[in-house]
Protein backbone atom coordinates (compact mmCIF):
# COMPACT_ATOMS: atom_id res chain seq x y z
CA UNK A 1 0.00 0.00 0.00
CA UNK A 2 1.35 3.15 -0.78
CA UNK A 3 -0.02 6.88 -0.17
CA UNK A 4 0.87 10.02 -2.84
CA UNK A 5 -0.14 13.33 -4.44
CA UNK A 6 -1.63 12.29 -7.77
CA UNK A 7 -4.38 13.50 -10.31
CA UNK A 8 -7.43 11.61 -11.07
CA UNK A 9 -9.47 11.39 -13.86
CA UNK A 10 -12.20 9.92 -14.43
CA UNK A 11 -14.98 9.28 -17.61
CA UNK A 12 -17.64 7.64 -18.83
CA UNK A 13 -19.58 7.87 -21.66
CA UNK A 14 -23.47 9.97 -21.44
CA UNK A 15 -26.34 7.61 -21.69
CA UNK A 16 -24.07 4.54 -22.21
CA UNK A 17 -27.57 2.41 -21.54
CA UNK A 18 -29.67 3.86 -23.94
CA UNK A 19 -27.12 4.16 -26.76
CA UNK A 20 -26.53 0.11 -25.93
CA UNK A 21 -29.88 -0.73 -26.25
CA UNK A 22 -30.21 1.50 -29.22
CA UNK A 23 -27.37 -0.09 -31.24
CA UNK A 24 -25.33 -2.41 -28.81
CA UNK A 25 -23.06 -3.52 -31.57
CA UNK A 26 -22.28 -0.15 -32.97
CA UNK A 27 -21.10 1.30 -30.01
CA UNK A 28 -19.34 -1.30 -28.84
CA UNK A 29 -17.42 -1.06 -32.37
CA UNK A 30 -17.45 2.71 -31.78
CA UNK A 31 -15.96 2.45 -28.38
CA UNK A 32 -13.35 -0.08 -28.77
CA UNK A 33 -12.07 2.46 -31.79
CA UNK A 34 -11.57 5.33 -29.87
CA UNK A 35 -10.04 3.43 -27.00
CA UNK A 36 -7.34 2.07 -29.09
CA UNK A 37 -7.15 5.36 -31.74
CA UNK A 38 -7.84 7.94 -29.45
CA UNK A 39 -8.14 7.58 -25.66
CA UNK A 40 -5.23 5.25 -24.66
CA UNK A 41 -2.71 6.64 -27.13
CA UNK A 42 -3.85 10.52 -25.01
CA UNK A 43 -3.12 9.25 -21.92
CA UNK A 44 0.12 7.74 -22.73
CA UNK A 45 0.98 10.84 -24.67
CA UNK A 46 0.07 12.87 -21.68
CA UNK A 47 2.33 9.91 -19.07
CA UNK A 48 -0.75 8.83 -17.75
CA UNK A 49 -1.79 5.67 -16.34
CA UNK A 50 -5.08 3.35 -17.06
CA UNK A 51 -5.89 2.14 -13.44
CA UNK A 52 -8.97 0.27 -14.38
CA UNK A 53 -11.51 0.06 -17.41
CA UNK A 54 -15.09 -0.25 -16.77
CA UNK A 55 -17.60 -0.56 -19.71
CA UNK A 56 -18.54 2.73 -20.39
CA UNK A 57 -15.24 4.54 -19.35
CA UNK A 58 -12.20 4.26 -17.16
CA UNK A 59 -10.64 5.85 -14.21
CA UNK A 60 -6.20 6.98 -14.64
CA UNK A 61 -4.11 8.36 -12.87
CA UNK A 62 -1.01 11.29 -13.68
CA UNK A 63 1.71 12.75 -12.06
CA UNK A 64 0.85 16.09 -13.03
CA UNK A 65 -2.82 17.91 -13.06
CA UNK A 66 -1.62 19.98 -15.92
CA UNK A 67 -1.22 16.43 -18.39
CA UNK A 68 -4.44 15.27 -17.15
CA UNK A 69 -6.34 18.67 -18.10
CA UNK A 70 -4.65 18.97 -21.64
CA UNK A 71 -5.21 15.19 -22.01
CA UNK A 72 -8.87 15.72 -21.15
CA UNK A 73 -9.49 18.79 -23.44
CA UNK A 74 -7.66 17.00 -26.51
CA UNK A 75 -9.76 13.37 -26.12
CA UNK A 76 -13.34 15.65 -25.78
CA UNK A 77 -11.96 17.62 -29.02
CA UNK A 78 -10.86 14.51 -30.82
CA UNK A 79 -14.27 12.56 -29.71
CA UNK A 80 -16.64 15.70 -30.63
CA UNK A 81 -14.90 15.57 -34.66
CA UNK A 82 -15.40 11.71 -34.54
CA UNK A 83 -18.39 11.82 -33.39
CA UNK A 84 -19.92 15.05 -35.73
CA UNK A 85 -21.87 12.76 -38.19
CA UNK A 86 -23.33 11.49 -35.88
CA UNK A 87 -26.81 12.19 -35.13
CA UNK A 88 -27.48 13.89 -31.86
CA UNK A 89 -29.04 11.13 -30.26
CA UNK A 90 -26.44 8.42 -31.48
CA UNK A 91 -23.19 10.26 -30.12
CA UNK A 92 -20.59 8.73 -27.64
CA UNK A 93 -19.71 11.36 -25.76
CA UNK A 94 -17.41 10.75 -22.22
CA UNK A 95 -18.13 13.04 -19.50
CA UNK A 96 -14.61 13.66 -17.50
CA UNK A 97 -13.70 14.75 -14.14
CA UNK A 98 -10.29 15.79 -12.65
CA UNK A 99 -8.87 15.84 -9.14
CA UNK A 100 -5.66 16.47 -7.26
CA UNK A 101 -5.31 14.79 -4.18
CA UNK A 102 -3.82 12.30 -1.53
CA UNK A 103 -4.74 9.09 -3.13
CA UNK A 104 -3.63 5.28 -1.48
CA UNK A 105 -2.25 2.92 -4.05
CA UNK A 106 -3.16 -0.91 -3.38
CA UNK A 107 -2.76 -4.12 -5.31
CA UNK A 108 -3.22 -2.45 -8.88
CA UNK A 109 -5.84 -0.14 -7.53
CA UNK A 110 -6.25 3.81 -6.15
CA UNK A 111 -8.99 4.37 -3.48
CA UNK A 112 -9.13 7.85 -1.11
CA UNK A 113 -11.47 11.40 -0.88
CA UNK A 114 -9.62 11.99 -4.33
CA UNK A 115 -11.03 9.56 -6.07
CA UNK A 116 -14.37 10.70 -4.48
CA UNK A 117 -14.67 13.99 -5.40
CA UNK A 118 -12.92 12.91 -9.17
CA UNK A 119 -16.57 10.55 -9.38
CA UNK A 120 -18.84 13.87 -8.42
CA UNK A 121 -17.17 15.94 -11.04
CA UNK A 122 -18.02 13.52 -13.24
CA UNK A 123 -21.32 13.42 -12.86
CA UNK A 124 -21.40 17.03 -12.93
CA UNK A 125 -19.74 17.78 -16.14
CA UNK A 126 -21.63 18.09 -19.39
CA UNK A 127 -21.82 15.69 -21.92
CA UNK A 128 -18.93 16.20 -24.09
CA UNK A 129 -17.25 18.26 -21.08
CA UNK A 130 -14.87 18.27 -18.43
CA UNK A 131 -15.63 19.23 -14.24
CA UNK A 132 -12.37 20.21 -12.29
CA UNK A 133 -12.19 20.70 -8.70
CA UNK A 134 -10.79 24.33 -7.51
CA UNK A 135 -7.24 23.07 -6.16
CA UNK A 136 -6.81 21.73 -10.10
CA UNK A 137 -8.13 25.23 -11.50
CA UNK A 138 -5.72 26.87 -9.27
CA UNK A 139 -2.51 24.62 -11.11
CA UNK A 140 -3.12 25.07 -14.33
CA UNK A 141 -5.37 28.37 -15.29
CA UNK A 142 -1.86 30.12 -16.68
CA UNK A 143 -0.53 27.54 -18.45
CA UNK A 144 -3.98 26.57 -20.15
CA UNK A 145 -5.39 28.63 -22.43
CA UNK A 146 -9.01 26.85 -22.84
CA UNK A 147 -11.39 28.70 -20.46
CA UNK A 148 -13.30 27.19 -17.75
CA UNK A 149 -16.46 28.25 -15.65
CA UNK A 150 -17.15 29.00 -12.21
CA UNK A 151 -20.21 26.68 -11.13
CA UNK A 152 -19.46 27.85 -7.41
CA UNK A 153 -19.89 25.01 -4.12
CA UNK A 154 -21.15 21.74 -5.01
CA UNK A 155 -21.83 19.05 -2.66
CA UNK A 156 -20.23 15.57 -2.67
CA UNK A 157 -21.12 11.91 -1.17
CA UNK A 158 -19.26 11.08 1.67
CA UNK A 159 -17.40 14.24 1.89
CA UNK A 160 -18.56 16.89 4.63
CA UNK A 161 -16.81 19.87 3.02
CA UNK A 162 -18.35 21.42 -0.17
CA UNK A 163 -15.68 21.99 -3.13
CA UNK A 164 -15.77 24.80 -5.93
CA UNK A 165 -16.12 23.37 -9.41
CA UNK A 166 -14.77 24.53 -12.74
CA UNK A 167 -16.07 23.49 -16.15
CA UNK A 168 -15.21 23.63 -19.36
CA UNK A 169 -17.30 22.60 -22.32
CA UNK A 170 -16.63 22.33 -25.80
CA UNK A 171 -18.19 25.65 -27.93
CA UNK A 172 -19.60 26.93 -24.61
CA UNK A 173 -21.29 30.27 -24.45
CA UNK A 174 -19.66 33.58 -22.88
CA UNK A 175 -19.66 32.94 -18.98
CA UNK A 176 -22.53 34.84 -17.26
CA UNK A 177 -21.45 37.16 -14.76
CA UNK A 178 -23.24 37.64 -10.98
CA UNK A 179 -24.88 40.82 -10.06
CA UNK A 180 -22.60 43.05 -7.77
CA UNK A 181 -24.64 42.38 -5.26
CA UNK A 182 -23.44 38.72 -5.33
CA UNK A 183 -19.72 39.65 -4.87
CA UNK A 184 -21.19 39.99 -1.04
CA UNK A 185 -22.14 36.95 -0.24
CA UNK A 186 -20.92 34.76 2.23
CA UNK A 187 -22.08 31.57 2.52
CA UNK A 188 -22.31 30.03 6.04
CA UNK A 189 -23.83 26.84 7.64
CA UNK A 190 -26.20 26.06 10.30
CA UNK A 191 -27.32 22.86 12.29
CA UNK A 192 -31.14 22.12 11.83
CA UNK A 193 -33.19 19.63 14.58
CA UNK A 194 -32.05 16.80 13.50
CA UNK A 195 -28.40 17.77 12.81
CA UNK A 196 -28.60 18.22 9.13
CA UNK A 197 -26.23 21.01 8.01
CA UNK A 198 -28.06 23.56 6.09
CA UNK A 199 -26.16 26.88 4.02
CA UNK A 200 -27.72 30.01 4.23
CA UNK A 201 -26.65 33.52 2.86
CA UNK A 202 -27.26 36.88 3.88
CA UNK A 203 -26.64 39.65 1.13
CA UNK A 204 -28.52 43.54 0.73
CA UNK A 205 -29.07 45.85 3.05
CA UNK A 206 -32.81 47.34 4.38
CA UNK A 207 -35.74 45.48 6.03
CA UNK A 208 -35.18 41.66 6.01
CA UNK A 209 -36.71 39.04 4.00
CA UNK A 210 -36.62 35.67 4.63
CA UNK A 211 -36.85 33.60 0.93
CA UNK A 212 -38.73 29.93 2.18
CA UNK A 213 -36.91 27.26 0.39
CA UNK A 214 -38.69 25.98 -3.43
CA UNK A 215 -38.21 23.15 -5.72
CA UNK A 216 -34.24 23.24 -6.54
CA UNK A 217 -31.82 25.38 -4.51
CA UNK A 218 -28.29 26.76 -5.42
CA UNK A 219 -27.48 29.87 -3.30
CA UNK A 220 -23.91 30.09 -5.11
CA UNK A 221 -25.28 28.53 -8.63
CA UNK A 222 -28.17 30.63 -8.73
CA UNK A 223 -26.45 34.32 -8.88
CA UNK A 224 -25.14 33.42 -12.21
CA UNK A 225 -28.57 31.50 -13.79
CA UNK A 226 -30.69 34.02 -15.86
CA UNK A 227 -33.42 31.99 -14.22
CA UNK A 228 -32.53 33.37 -10.82
CA UNK A 229 -29.65 36.26 -11.07
CA UNK A 230 -31.47 39.09 -11.60
CA UNK A 231 -34.79 38.43 -9.87
CA UNK A 232 -32.82 37.96 -6.73
CA UNK A 233 -30.30 40.86 -7.40
CA UNK A 234 -33.37 42.85 -7.75
CA UNK A 235 -34.69 41.43 -4.14
CA UNK A 236 -31.45 42.48 -2.56
CA UNK A 237 -31.29 46.25 -3.77
CA UNK A 238 -33.75 46.89 -1.20
CA UNK A 239 -33.58 44.41 1.14
CA UNK A 240 -31.77 42.41 3.65
CA UNK A 241 -31.99 38.65 1.27
CA UNK A 242 -31.56 35.61 3.68
CA UNK A 243 -31.77 32.21 1.97
CA UNK A 244 -30.58 28.89 1.98
CA UNK A 245 -30.77 25.86 0.33
CA UNK A 246 -33.46 23.17 0.98
CA UNK A 247 -32.17 19.71 2.96
CA UNK A 248 -31.63 17.13 0.25
CA UNK A 249 -29.88 20.03 -2.13
CA UNK A 250 -27.16 22.50 -3.56
CA UNK A 251 -24.79 23.12 -0.69
CA UNK A 252 -26.71 21.74 2.36
CA UNK A 253 -26.88 17.86 3.58
CA UNK A 254 -28.03 15.44 0.55
CA UNK A 255 -27.51 12.35 2.89
CA UNK A 256 -30.89 12.87 4.86
CA UNK A 257 -33.11 10.47 6.80
CA UNK A 258 -35.81 12.84 6.62
CA UNK A 259 -37.47 14.94 3.98
CA UNK A 260 -40.90 16.70 5.01
CA UNK A 261 -42.62 19.80 5.88
CA UNK A 262 -41.96 19.44 9.20
CA UNK A 263 -38.16 19.19 8.77
CA UNK A 264 -37.95 22.43 6.19
CA UNK A 265 -40.15 24.23 9.35
CA UNK A 266 -37.19 23.46 11.27
CA UNK A 267 -34.84 23.92 8.85
CA UNK A 268 -36.28 27.51 8.27
CA UNK A 269 -36.19 28.00 12.45
CA UNK A 270 -32.33 27.26 11.91
CA UNK A 271 -31.41 29.67 9.18
CA UNK A 272 -33.82 32.59 11.54
CA UNK A 273 -31.91 31.88 14.14
CA UNK A 274 -28.33 31.47 12.69
CA UNK A 275 -29.27 35.12 10.95
CA UNK A 276 -30.01 36.35 14.01
CA UNK A 277 -33.38 37.78 12.21
CA UNK A 278 -35.88 39.01 15.20
CA UNK A 279 -38.99 40.36 12.71
CA UNK A 280 -38.89 40.10 9.27
CA UNK A 281 -40.95 39.37 5.97
CA UNK A 282 -41.35 36.30 4.61
CA UNK A 283 -41.30 35.13 0.98
CA UNK A 284 -42.74 32.04 -0.44
CA UNK A 285 -42.35 31.02 -3.90
CA UNK A 286 -44.17 27.61 -5.58
CA UNK A 287 -43.67 25.19 -2.49
CA UNK A 288 -42.39 27.68 -0.94
CA UNK A 289 -45.45 29.37 0.09
CA UNK A 290 -47.07 26.31 2.29
CA UNK A 291 -43.49 26.33 4.23
CA UNK A 292 -44.07 30.05 4.95
CA UNK A 293 -47.47 29.51 5.76
CA UNK A 294 -46.44 26.59 8.44
CA UNK A 295 -43.54 28.71 9.84
CA UNK A 296 -46.00 32.00 10.31
CA UNK A 297 -48.54 29.83 12.15
CA UNK A 298 -45.74 28.66 14.67
CA UNK A 299 -44.05 31.70 14.96
CA UNK A 300 -46.24 34.93 14.50
CA UNK A 301 -44.26 37.13 16.69
CA UNK A 302 -41.40 36.48 14.11
CA UNK A 303 -43.32 36.83 11.14
CA UNK A 304 -44.22 40.71 10.08
CA UNK A 305 -46.02 40.05 6.28
CA UNK A 306 -46.33 37.26 3.67
CA UNK A 307 -45.50 37.21 0.12
CA UNK A 308 -46.53 34.28 -1.21
CA UNK A 309 -45.98 33.98 -5.46
CA UNK A 310 -46.70 31.20 -7.60
CA UNK A 311 -47.72 29.42 -4.50
CA UNK A 312 -50.10 26.75 -3.11
CA UNK A 313 -51.38 24.93 -0.03
CA UNK A 314 -52.47 22.09 -1.94
CA UNK A 315 -50.28 19.75 -3.34
CA UNK A 316 -51.02 18.43 -6.57
CA UNK A 317 -52.19 14.56 -5.29
CA UNK A 318 -54.48 16.33 -2.42
CA UNK A 319 -56.39 18.11 -5.26
CA UNK A 320 -58.61 15.22 -6.22
CA UNK A 321 -58.41 16.79 -9.97
CA UNK A 322 -56.70 13.88 -12.50
CA UNK A 323 -55.01 16.13 -15.01
CA UNK A 324 -52.88 17.31 -11.71
CA UNK A 325 -51.93 13.64 -10.60
CA UNK A 326 -51.30 12.71 -14.12
CA UNK A 327 -48.67 15.17 -14.17
CA UNK A 328 -47.14 14.27 -10.90
CA UNK A 329 -47.20 10.78 -12.25
CA UNK A 330 -45.91 11.54 -16.17
CA UNK A 331 -42.85 14.12 -13.95
CA UNK A 332 -41.89 11.38 -11.38
CA UNK A 333 -41.42 8.91 -14.33
CA UNK A 334 -39.24 11.63 -16.03
CA UNK A 335 -36.93 12.25 -13.25
CA UNK A 336 -36.34 8.86 -12.68
CA UNK A 337 -35.55 7.82 -16.44
CA UNK A 338 -34.19 11.12 -17.21
CA UNK A 339 -32.53 13.35 -14.50
CA UNK A 340 -29.80 15.59 -15.77
CA UNK A 341 -29.86 13.71 -19.69
CA UNK A 342 -29.24 15.63 -22.27
CA UNK A 343 -32.43 13.86 -24.51
CA UNK A 344 -34.41 17.08 -25.52
CA UNK A 345 -37.52 14.54 -24.67
CA UNK A 346 -36.87 15.20 -20.27
CA UNK A 347 -35.26 18.09 -20.91
CA UNK A 348 -38.26 20.26 -22.58
CA UNK A 349 -41.10 18.10 -20.26
CA UNK A 350 -39.87 20.42 -17.75
CA UNK A 351 -38.76 23.52 -19.72
CA UNK A 352 -42.33 23.62 -21.34
CA UNK A 353 -43.96 23.47 -18.03
CA UNK A 354 -41.81 25.72 -15.95
CA UNK A 355 -40.90 28.57 -18.21
CA UNK A 356 -42.42 28.15 -21.75
CA UNK A 357 -42.15 31.63 -22.51
CA UNK A 358 -38.77 31.82 -21.69
CA UNK A 359 -35.71 32.26 -24.21
CA UNK A 360 -32.95 29.38 -25.12
CA UNK A 361 -30.32 30.67 -22.60
CA UNK A 362 -32.94 30.48 -19.63
CA UNK A 363 -33.84 26.90 -20.56
CA UNK A 364 -30.32 25.56 -20.39
CA UNK A 365 -29.62 26.88 -17.28
CA UNK A 366 -33.23 25.40 -15.75
CA UNK A 367 -31.49 22.65 -16.87
CA UNK A 368 -27.76 22.55 -15.56
CA UNK A 369 -29.79 23.49 -12.29
CA UNK A 370 -31.42 20.37 -12.02
CA UNK A 371 -28.26 18.63 -13.27
CA UNK A 372 -25.75 20.33 -10.84
CA UNK A 373 -27.97 20.68 -6.98
CA UNK A 374 -29.93 17.56 -6.77
CA UNK A 375 -29.45 13.55 -7.26
CA UNK A 376 -32.54 11.80 -8.97
CA UNK A 377 -33.27 10.19 -5.95
CA UNK A 378 -33.70 13.13 -3.49
CA UNK A 379 -35.47 15.57 -6.92
CA UNK A 380 -38.11 12.61 -6.43
CA UNK A 381 -37.98 12.64 -2.50
CA UNK A 382 -38.38 16.07 -2.30
CA UNK A 383 -41.20 16.35 -5.36
CA UNK A 384 -43.03 13.41 -3.16
CA UNK A 385 -43.48 15.72 -0.34
CA UNK A 386 -44.77 18.71 -2.50
CA UNK A 387 -46.94 16.97 -3.68
CA UNK A 388 -48.79 15.90 -0.59
CA UNK A 389 -48.85 18.88 0.83
CA UNK A 390 -51.86 20.30 2.54
CA UNK A 391 -51.53 23.54 4.51
CA UNK A 392 -55.66 24.54 3.96
CA UNK A 393 -56.48 24.64 7.34
CA UNK A 394 -53.23 25.84 8.58
CA UNK A 395 -53.83 29.03 6.21
CA UNK A 396 -57.36 30.37 7.60
CA UNK A 397 -55.45 30.58 11.27
CA UNK A 398 -52.92 33.08 9.93
CA UNK A 399 -52.88 36.79 10.91
CA UNK A 400 -50.47 38.43 9.47
CA UNK A 401 -50.56 40.92 6.12
CA UNK A 402 -50.41 38.32 2.95
CA UNK A 403 -49.90 39.50 -0.66
CA UNK A 404 -50.48 36.89 -3.13
CA UNK A 405 -48.91 37.10 -6.26
CA UNK A 406 -49.47 34.38 -9.25
CA UNK A 407 -48.63 34.31 -13.22
CA UNK A 408 -52.08 34.33 -15.23
CA UNK A 409 -51.29 31.66 -17.60
CA UNK A 410 -48.97 29.07 -15.00
CA UNK A 411 -48.59 25.84 -16.19
CA UNK A 412 -46.70 24.34 -13.07
CA UNK A 413 -49.29 26.10 -10.42
CA UNK A 414 -52.98 26.59 -12.18
CA UNK A 415 -53.87 30.86 -10.71
CA UNK A 416 -56.98 28.94 -8.88
CA UNK A 417 -53.92 27.47 -5.88
CA UNK A 418 -53.34 30.74 -6.18
CA UNK A 419 -57.00 32.41 -5.91
CA UNK A 420 -57.64 29.55 -3.20
CA UNK A 421 -54.66 30.70 -0.97
CA UNK A 422 -55.36 34.41 -1.24
CA UNK A 423 -59.05 32.94 -0.23
CA UNK A 424 -58.13 30.70 2.69
CA UNK A 425 -56.07 33.49 4.22
CA UNK A 426 -57.76 36.38 6.35
CA UNK A 427 -57.08 39.67 4.55
CA UNK A 428 -54.74 38.48 1.88
CA UNK A 429 -54.65 40.51 -1.18
CA UNK A 430 -54.62 38.95 -4.68
CA UNK A 431 -52.78 40.05 -7.63
CA UNK A 432 -52.56 38.24 -11.00
CA UNK A 433 -49.69 38.96 -12.99
CA UNK A 434 -49.47 38.88 -16.74
CA UNK A 435 -47.51 35.57 -18.87
CA UNK A 436 -47.45 31.52 -19.06
CA UNK A 437 -43.91 31.36 -16.60
CA UNK A 438 -43.82 29.89 -13.31
CA UNK A 439 -41.46 32.80 -12.33
CA UNK A 440 -41.26 36.17 -12.80
CA UNK A 441 -38.35 36.53 -15.56
CA UNK A 442 -36.07 39.65 -16.31
CA UNK A 443 -37.22 41.84 -19.33
CA UNK A 444 -40.84 40.10 -19.18
CA UNK A 445 -43.70 42.39 -17.75
CA UNK A 446 -44.44 40.45 -14.94
CA UNK A 447 -41.20 40.99 -13.30
CA UNK A 448 -41.52 44.80 -13.17
CA UNK A 449 -45.25 44.43 -11.62
CA UNK A 450 -43.86 41.85 -9.21
CA UNK A 451 -41.40 43.79 -7.98
CA UNK A 452 -43.63 47.21 -7.90
CA UNK A 453 -46.40 45.32 -5.83
CA UNK A 454 -43.57 43.72 -3.64
CA UNK A 455 -41.84 47.30 -3.04
CA UNK A 456 -45.75 48.81 -2.08
CA UNK A 457 -46.42 46.21 -0.03
CA UNK A 458 -43.03 45.82 2.07
CA UNK A 459 -43.38 49.46 2.63
CA UNK A 460 -46.69 49.29 4.47
CA UNK A 461 -45.99 46.33 6.29
CA UNK A 462 -42.15 44.80 6.09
Amino acid sequence: MERRLAAVLLADIAGYSRLMEADEEGVLTRQKAYRQEVIDPEIERYRGHIIKSTGDGMLAEFASAQDAVRCAIDVQNMMSRREADEGEDRRIRYRIGINLGDIVFDDGDIFGDGVNVAARLEGLAEPGGICISDIVYQTVPERIEETFRDMGSQRVKNIRRPIRVWQWAPDAPEERKAPEVALKQRVQFCTSADGTQIAWASVGEGPPVLKAPNYLNHIEYEWTSPFWGPFLAEFARMNRLVRFDQRGNGLSDWEVENISPDSMTEDMEAVVKASGLERFALFGISQGAGFSVRYAARHPEKVSCLILFGGFMRGRLKRDNLEDETFYNTSRLMMREGWGSTNPVYRNFFTSSFIPDAPQEVHDSFDELQRICCTSDNAMRIWEMNNLIETSQIAKQIDVPTLVLHIQGDRVVPIREGQLTARLIPGAQFVELPGNNHVALEGQPCFDMFFEEVRAFLAEHG
